[in-house]
């Protein structure tokens, strides 16, 4: 039994039927144009066409010369039209019978359908092209007058081997957000992050383990790209910018308010899981008149409003706790007028039972104890640069964000609120100018966040991913695994929009089992044929009595998640050094799954020397902008 192309699903099947359907179409329309040729040739046969009357009948006429003719002397010779026309009659009828025959044995015929149970295959250049990571081949006029496209917004995603085993860097300078999946020393800093922070030209945020994309990659941003290099290192004793989150509060118009129940929710929820007991809730609306207190007293007292400071006000030793929630009770905020919040806040502390108060105290205090570090203390008392500079400077600014091994699980609660401001602020308003959005920005930003799921479960990173590119902000996420980002207890759940949000995913050769099957689903299903040999005859005979071979088209992934698990991986020397690149697999939205390779930075000679340039001694400073 035959099943038809047209019955069978996706666009490969779709396209063989309709390549099926136009042979047909081109046939018909053939035969016909022919019959109208022979009727004009026999036409000029017959007429003995003379020269004096225009060519020789060894010409070939057009199709429609014979309807000029008949205009002109079809009343003369009406027999001899006659006879061409059905001439012309018999030509087109025999050829659309022909016609009919091919396309009953095309419908009734037996064959192979390579698209029956899916379509799936391996990116081709064109492919690569068309999904805009591979340059197309211009002609040299159309390579003259191009329109240059910035080389400086690039990221890189990946390499690809042609047939002649030509490597070709996988570029992309769109505004989509890009997800690697990468198992711990896979190979994706040296072949992934730091070649594209050694092209990005435009601003940049990087979330830097151990300080070592600053050491390779500062050097060639500062001097020539044309950045600012900021080294946030809050657990730093030198070397560090300063930076005090609570210099982001916008203390005009009423944003104040919601800008510090923001910054006092993720201080009490750490790690993104809610919150989901009362002790965190009363601690959080406590931490929120506290913090508008200071912000207002130190406009009005000079004093210096931080973090730390809040600290120490809640656990100062020689002054009663009740008489904090007096001042904050009847101190003039505003126009020697108490604040609202803050005079609630304070009389929700008055009236709680002793006991209570404590409780939601001690456990306010709790979320401030990593602000009693002196080191940290110094880097957050006040700011070298503001969120906003990192979009809105004159200069380009790249942030690295260091956070030592030993320091990264105490530090999170800070990184946590400064990936939160960064998306808060930055991207808050868009203006439109004849329906188009307009760009109020003067750099792209580019969220280079490695490690992305130990920052915790930040909601309004999740939710912001579907619109921020129309801000200018393009996130590069890495992960260890896609259970990084399901995990319930860590991660963004089941149902996590992170991957879904990201139009281009690329993948190093996984460890677990459950990202080989999430990138074999991704690389789609696949059509092969499948042959059976069936014998008989007898078993001492030298020869089979019969053999028949049979054809069957069956459905297998394009690639198994044991294929996905045994990938080629990186070669490495005796101190894991990688000297040799791995496999890799980069998926486009909308494009076939593309079989690449892990382009290794050091092997570049342009990338090696970028990489080669010294670092700077010190991180630059952003005068505070108005």
């Amino acid at each position: 039994m035959n099943t038809s192309n047209q019955n069978a699903g996706g666009p490969m099947a779709r396209r063989a039927a309709q390549g099926n359907n136009r042979m047909v179409q081109m046939m018909a329309v053939f035969f016909m144009l022919g019959g109208v040729q022979a009727a004009t040739q026999f036409f000029a046969y017959r007429f003995q066409y003379q020269p004096q009357l225009g060519a020789h009948f060894n010409h070939i006429y057009a199709p429609w010369s014979i309807i000029e003719w008949a205009d002109q002397w079809y009343f003369k010779y009406p027999d001899i039209f006659d006879q061409s026309m059905s001439m012309g009659v018999l030509v087109s009828g025999v050829g659309l019978l022909l016609t009919l025959v091919v396309r009953m044995v095309i419908d009734n015929s037996a064959r192979p359908n390579s698209s029956l149970h899916g379509s799936a295959r391996w990116a081709n250049r064109g492919d690569i092209q068309a999904a805009r990571l591979l340059p197309k081949r211009n002609s040299f006029f159309k390579k003259l007058f191009a329109k240059k496209s910035p080389q400086n917004d690039f990221v890189y995603v990946g390499a690809w081997q042609d047939d002649r085993g030509v490597t070709h860097y996988l570029k992309h300078n769109g505004a989509e957000h890009v997800l690697c999946y990468a198992p711990t020393r896979s190979g994706k800093g040296v072949g992934l992050v730091i070649p594209t922070l050694l092209s990005w030209g435009q601003s940049a945020v990087i979330t830097d383990l151990k300080g070592e994309l600053w050491s390779v990659t500062a050097g060639w941003r500062q001097q020539h790209a044309g950045n600012k290099v900021i080294r946030f290192d809050p657990a730093s004793p030198k070397g560090s910018a300063c930076w005090n989150p609570l210099d982001e509060v916008r203390m005009h118009e009423g944003f104040e308010v919601g800008d510090v129940q923001n910054l006092a929710t993720l201080m009490v929820d750490p790690d993104g899981r809610g919150l989901n007991d009362h002790w965190q809730k009363t601690s959080q609306a406590l931490l929120v008149g506290v913090i508008l207190h200071v912000l207002y007293k130190s406009i009005y007292d000079g004093t210096a409003a931080s973090l730390p400071y809040v600290d120490a006000i809640l656990s100062d030793p020689e002054r009663d706790i009740g008489e904090l929630w007096m001042e904050m009770a009847t101190y003039p905020h505003i126009n020697g007028q108490n604040h609202p919040v803050v005079g609630s806040t304070a009389r929700d502390m008055l009236d709680r039972p002793t006991e209570e108060a404590g409780s939601v105290l001690s456990s306010a205090k709790s979320y401030l104890t990593l602000y009693r570090d002196p080191l940290v203390a110094k880097n957050i008392s006040r700011s070298d640069f503001l969120i906003r500079d990192l979009m809105h400077h004159a200069s380009p600014v790249s942030l690295y964000i260091v956070t030592q091994p030993n320091d990264k699980t105490r530090l999170r609660p800070l990184v946590r609120i400064m990936a939160n401001m960064i998306v808060r602020k930055l991207a808050d308003r868009l203006e439109f100018e004849n329906g188009q959005p307009v760009a109020h920005y003067k750099h792209r930003l580019l969220l280079m966040l490695d490690e992305f799921p130990s920052l915790g479960k930040l909601e309004i990173f999740q939710e912001s991913l579907a619109y921020i590119a129309g801000y200018g902000i393009k996130a590069y996420l890495v992960c260890q695994d896609i259970n990084q980002l399901k995990s319930r207890e860590t991660g963004y759940g089941h149902d996590e929009a992170i991957s879904s949000n990201c139009h281009i995913q690329n993948a190093f050769p996984p460890n677990r089992i459950e990202t080989a099957e999430h990138l074999s689903k991704l690389t789609g299903q696949t059509t092969v044929i499948k042959e059976q040999i069936t014998t008989s005859g007898r078993r001492i005979g030298m020869m089979h009595g019969n053999v028949t071979r049979t054809m069957q088209e069956i459905q297998r992934p394009l690639l198994t998640p044991d294929e996905c698990l045994r990938m080629t991986g990186p070669e490495k020397d005796e101190n894991g050094r990688i000297t040799q690149a791995g496999d890799m697999i980069i998926y486009v939205a909308g494009y076939p799954a593309i079989y690449g390779k892990q382009p290794l930075y050091f092997q570049d000679p342009v990338f090696a020397a970028r990489a080669a340039i010294a670092v700077p001694l010190y991180s630059d400073k952003i005068v505070k902008q108005s």
